[in-house]
């Protein structure tokens, strides 16, 4: 009964004042959509950077010649290795038995020409089992097989980019472009990847088996890396082991003491290292805009203090005819925990819709954290009830004598 009239007297008395309601609430406001919108762009990124990730292969471990460094905050191959062959390759599918398959991977930036037209690309050698490993699949036509590598037919498949530059629209299925000088024909075209961590476009460029690779474009006898797939996700550690020990062995590392001269990646310290990045960046941004939460909190507690002295003389005399000083201190604190439902839950609306609308006009990627939302509100609540305490307990602990002779 009393919670009853406690709440019909907080209704009115919020009314009376709406510019003062509405400023209260609107600090509030602002904290709790802010903190919402923040950690939906957050954890929108890192679902999209994970999602990458993913995409560039299931159980991946990549093999690179040389030493990969940190370099102005970015991964580098420092210095060349000529060392890995197709030779590792073969010797790896044999005598490591938690790798499933392996290709070998031997690129460069090149230009391609067709009729008038030509395009500065990445030329892409391997083999078959490359687009079973990375995930790249053929939409029209067909990858070259086992058979047409090892033959050395001069055969093409094009990233979508390559297309649209090279072709404007026309079918290049049965076309002959040139890589360099020498002729290949187009015997199929793959789907669209788009970029990769590295904003690197994955549709521009060109696959051709990696022998013909070798002996007609790059004239060269070694590759720069080696894409594996590991028996399954427990197994990758394993994997990488028996790799390393096996590539050390056959480039005689022990013999003479020296250090790696290869580097492999796995995807799951990849995936690791991307999580716990994009986690503290989800963190900061939503700690950041915890703040603006803080200051809504101190604007209750002011708007509460100016309540408290507006209405001394109505607490003197409701304890005169009888209202306890716990009927006081829930008074208030009901009316300040109002201010902080009432802008959480305006701002859960706002900070919803407004991670819609971001995600559907900037197409940035926006994920709702139903975790985020409930934190946001219980917060909100939590500031209401906390900066609402201390001007309750001072309306509680007014003498009613001495608060109806207020003016």
């Amino acid at each position: 009964m009393r919670l009853g009239l406690n709440l019909k007297i907080s209704r009115k008395q919020l009314l009376v004042h709406k510019m003062r309601t509405f400023l209260a609430l609107l600090g509030v406001i602002i904290g709790v959509s802010a903190v919402i919108l923040m950690v939906s762009v957050g954890k929108g990124a890192q679902k999209d950077v994970l999602g990458r990730i993913e995409a560039m292969g299931t159980n991946l471990l990549v093999v690179n010649a040389g030493q990969i460094q940190r370099f102005a905050g970015r991964r580098e191959i420092r210095g060349t290795a000529t060392t890995l062959t197709l030779e590792d390759v073969e010797a790896i599918l044999e005598e490591c038995y938690s790798v499933k398959n392996a290709a070998p991977v031997q690129s460069r930036k090149m230009q391609v020409k067709y009729g008038n037209y030509s395009t500065n690309t990445t030329i892409t050698g391997t083999t078959p089992e490359y687009q079973n490993i990375r995930n790249f699949r053929v939409e029209e036509g067909e990858f070259f097989t086992e058979e047409e590598n090892k033959a050395g037919f001069r055969v093409a498949v094009l990233g979508r980019s390559v297309v649209r530059n090279l072709f404007e629209g026309e079918d290049p299925i049965g076309e002959v472009i040139r890589i360099g000088r020498v002729p290949f024909e187009v015997i199929g075209m793959m789907e669209s990847k788009g970029v990769d961590l590295n904003g690197v476009d994955q549709d521009d460029q060109v696959f051709i088996p990696i022998r013909t690779a070798l002996r007609r474009v790059f004239n060269l006898t070694y590759i720069n890396s080696i894409s594996l797939e590991a028996v399954s996700r427990e197994k990758m550690d394993k994997a990488a082991e028996e790799v390393r020990e096996l590539l050390r062995e056959r480039h005689r590392m022990e013999r003479f003491g020296k250090p790696d001269d290869f580097t492999i990646q796995s995807q799951t310290d990849l995936l690791e290292a991307e999580r716990e990045t994009t986690e503290t960046f989800t963190t900061l941004i939503g700690s950041i805009a915890a703040v603006s939460l803080l200051v809504g909190g101190i604007g209750i507690l002011a708007i509460m203090l100016m309540a408290v002295r507006e209405r001394t003389n109505e607490v003197g005399l409701r304890m005169a005819v009888g209202a306890s000083r716990r009927d006081i201190l829930a008074q208030f604190v009901l009316e300040a925990a109002s201010l902080g439902i009432g802008g959480g839950t305006a701002g859960i609306l706002i900070g919803v819709a407004g991670s819609v609308l971001i995600g559907s006009i900037t197409r940035w990627p926006t994920d709702i954290s139903f975790e985020a939302v409930i934190l946001s509100f219980t917060f909100s609540f939590a500031v209401g009830l906390f900066f609402g305490v201390y001007p309750a307990r001072k309306a509680s602990l007014l003498d009613p004598i001495v608060a109806l002779r207020n003016e």
